[in-house]
């Protein structure tokens, strides 16, 4: 299939319609979308802060997109898409959440039902039957729905700054002997038990979601750097892969830019339900090729 994802392109400078390229920088098409387009260069990647816009742009493109995934776009009605995914934290169950300001729904939480697919993110590896089925008990699924529990797995190691030599998952453990965590990510927790598998010593600076690093940043994480080197052994400087988007704007010393690495992340689908999901996306497309339905009206 021929595909596309549009989203509005958070915190970036620009703000009209924009296909983004592997050469693109985070402050014309945003941090998620130029991580996207990096790691399924084959894809088309657009960004438009008006949805219906975008969608419509994207439909004149020759030759033509076949499917258009739409990120965050669950609670706007300007769109109504033909299938629908809900994500939702393991430890945030929806029906235990409450609207904004109080918690962090964005509409009522009766509003799954609309959701062709649930997806719990962020689940353990190992639930027990119990616990599982009274999860989804509590859920109240509609004829039709259908839910999927998957978690985090971190993979292989990147360097951030092109040139930088890269080294194995091996190397990093028997010769690294402490690592600085760097991210602006909302839950850090993963990343911080990640980075102890490496090593025990470890200096964190995080930041908010999405934050834009600044010369001041830099010089702090070349301090963090620099005091665990003082030990003699090879320090890793460890970040996601959002977070490098906007780290590669800098250009800090030589031996700091080789020592930063970033770590891929890959989603498991427990119970060996991803051929399930993807049949389900599959089907859908072969039989609903451009079937979303654009309505008139403000985009929000």
């Amino acid at each position: 299939f021929s595909v596309a994802t549009l989203s509005r392109g958070y915190k970036r400078r620009t703000r009209d319609f924009r296909i983004a390229s592997t050469d693109s920088t985070v402050s014309e098409i945003g941090d998620e979308p130029l991580q996207i387009k990096r790691r399924f260069p084959e894809i088309t990647v657009a960004v438009d802060r008006k949805r219906v816009n975008g969608v419509g742009n994207l439909m004149k493109l020759t030759p033509p997109v076949e499917v258009i995934l739409l990120d965050d776009a669950y609670q706007h009605r300007s769109i109504k898409p033909g299938f629908s995914i809900l994500l939702m934290d393991y430890m945030r169950p929806i029906h235990k959440d409450r609207l904004l300001p109080a918690g962090r729904l964005r509409e009522p939480a009766i509003n799954r039902i609309r959701a062709n697919i649930i997806l719990v993110t962020r689940s353990p590896e190992r639930i027990k039957p119990f616990e599982l089925r009274e999860y989804v008990n509590q859920l109240g699924l509609t004829i039709g729905q259908h839910l999927y529990f998957t978690c985090m797995r971190y993979g292989e190691l990147a360097p951030v700054f092109p040139g930088s030599e890269k080294k194995d998952a091996t190397w990093f453990k028997t010769h690294v002997g402490g690592v600085v965590i760097v991210a602006g990510i909302a839950q850090p927790r993963p990343l911080r038990q990640y980075a102890r598998s490496i090593s025990t010593n470890i200096s964190e600076l995080f930041f908010p979601d999405h934050h834009s690093y600044t010369h001041k940043d830099i010089e702090k994480i070349s301090a963090a750097y620099r005091e665990l080197k003082k030990r003699g052994k090879e320090i890793l400087v460890l970040t996601t892969e959002k977070d490098a988007m906007r780290l590669r704007d800098h250009q800090p010393e030589q031996d700091l830019k080789d020592a930063f690495h970033s770590v891929r992340i890959h989603v498991h689908f427990l119970n060996d339900d991803k051929d399930e999901f993807d049949r389900q996306i599959i089907n859908y497309v072969h039989s609903n090729k451009r079937s979303s339905i654009l309505y008139k009206g403000e985009d929000r």
